[in-house]
């Protein structure tokens, strides 16, 4: 097996997506990241693979649900706090949580230590949100 560093720079076989750990398209939301792995034109838009990062005691996205859309979250480092529907659940690593579209859901880190997410959003097309979603965290963040 070969390490990260030992990486071949283009895919071994059409159509794989290989990244070093790190590697991505990255989104900075402040005490919050997002490093886009595989969505859009890579996956043909059938699923979304992310990492979300937060920062100790930084709230998330807030509340919200998607209409048409499932998601998968597993828990890569820290406890963080997921909402599903009305309760909070504190996850430690290695918990995964479905979420059907529809349901009311966010996600935020209150513990003292760092805490990511990896995420798989499905069907695909979310990054192509992630411009917006930047600027309006920025505007949030002037407006406190």
């Amino acid at each position: 097996m070969k390490k990260p560093s030992e990486m071949p720079r283009s895919p071994v076989e059409p159509g794989v997506i290989l990244l070093a750990p790190e590697a991505g398209r990255t989104y900075d939301l402040g005490s919050m990241s997002a490093v886009f792995k595989a969505d859009g034109d890579e996956t043909g838009n059938r699923y979304s693979v992310s990492e979300w990062w937060l920062e100790p005691h930084t709230a998330g996205p807030g509340a919200h649900h998607h209409d048409a859309n499932d998601e998968i979250f597993y828990v890569i480092e820290g406890t963080p706090s997921l909402r599903v529907g009305d309760e909070w659940i504190t996850a430690s690593r290695g918990a995964f949580f479905r979420i059907p579209a529809g349901v009311t859901h966010d996600f935020e880190n209150r513990s003292g230590e760092r805490a990511g997410l990896l995420n798989v959003f499905i069907p695909g097309g979310f990054e192509q949100n992630m411009p917006a979603i930047v600027d309006w965290f920025r505007q949030a963040k002037r407006s406190r």
